[in-house]
């Protein structure tokens, strides 16, 4: 989207999409060492499908140009007949490198080589679905770095896709998932901190440092609404653990003494980094 001040066995497979997509490099990795050998057959074309699912799938136009990488880990843990249909159960993990990292232990799909992976919003289908939820999560995150609150329209996405799913005949595990959109969506103390560093970082970077401070001090805001509200939070803590560096060393070049030692009492997991940057003013 450009600059935000204009906008306040195991298999890997990486492919890279085209330019001005909403997704980069994507890094597949699947496990399939407990699967027997005719099952692992059936999902040979796995990898290059989900790949393809990323770059092929109409995600909003609005961000056609964030190429965010992706790390998809699928842990195929066996498999279940019903009818006649193979269920492969397993562990995934997507992340986009960074500060978002989604982990979900009991996911359920089904695979045909056949006919690839589609998204079709009329009829749902677990592998499809779940890939579309997860990309419009990590879409989410990114859009509340653009404008604040921005990434309402993707969890919207997430929520409808998350309700279709755990009223259909593969429902497991979508009830959980239904609850962390209204959990992720509901933070708006790591929305606000999450747009604020990065508006506040790229003000830094143009030399415009008394707006950059006025962010800064909006992260620390954000903060204080998620401890008030929750205390530790594992998004907020993986965020934090992201930024860390970038954001204690501007404060220290700042000289904001007293920022830094609010965030010791805020973010206590990186405490000895803040209080290295204390030291050093």
């Amino acid at each position: 989207m450009g600059s935000k001040l204009l906008y306040s066995a195991i298999i890997l497979i990486i492919i890279t999409t085209q330019v001005w997509a909403q997704f980069g490099e994507i890094n597949t990795l699947i496990d399939d060492r407990l699967l027997k050998e005719n099952e692992r057959q059936e999902l040979q074309t796995l990898q290059n499908e989900i790949g393809r699912f990323f770059i092929n799938m109409p995600w909003d136009g609005d961000y056609s140009d964030l190429t965010i990488p992706l790390h998809i880990q699928l842990i195929l843990q066996g498999t279940a007949v019903k009818g006649a249909e193979t269920i492969y159960l397993s562990q995934i993990l997507i992340s986009n490198g960074n500060d978002q990292r989604y982990f979900d232990k009991s996911f359920q799909f089904t695979f045909n080589p056949s006919s690839g992976l589609t998204y079709n919003p009329g009829y749902f289908e677990p592998m499809p679905g779940f890939l579309a939820y997860a990309g419009n999560l990590i879409l989410a995150g990114e859009a509340d770095t653009y404008v604040p609150n921005g990434g309402n329209i993707f969890y919207e996405h997430c929520r409808d896709i998350a309700f279709r799913g755990n009223i259909s005949e593969y429902s497991k595990g979508w009830s959980g998932r239904l609850r962390l959109i209204d959990e992720l969506s509901s933070n708006y103390g790591l929305r606000k901190a999450r747009f604020a560093f990065y508006y506040g970082q790229e003000l830094f970077q143009n030399g415009r440092l008394d707006e950059a401070l006025v962010q800064f001090q909006d992260v620390i805001k954000g903060l204080d609404m998620v401890y008030e509200k929750t205390g530790r939070e594992y998004h907020t803590g993986l965020f934090m653990k992201a930024h860390v560096g970038e954001l204690s060393s501007m404060l220290a070049m700042l000289g904001q003494k007293d920022l830094l030692r609010d965030l010791v009492e805020l973010d206590p997991d990186n405490e000895q980094i803040y209080q290295a940057a204390l030291e050093s003013l």
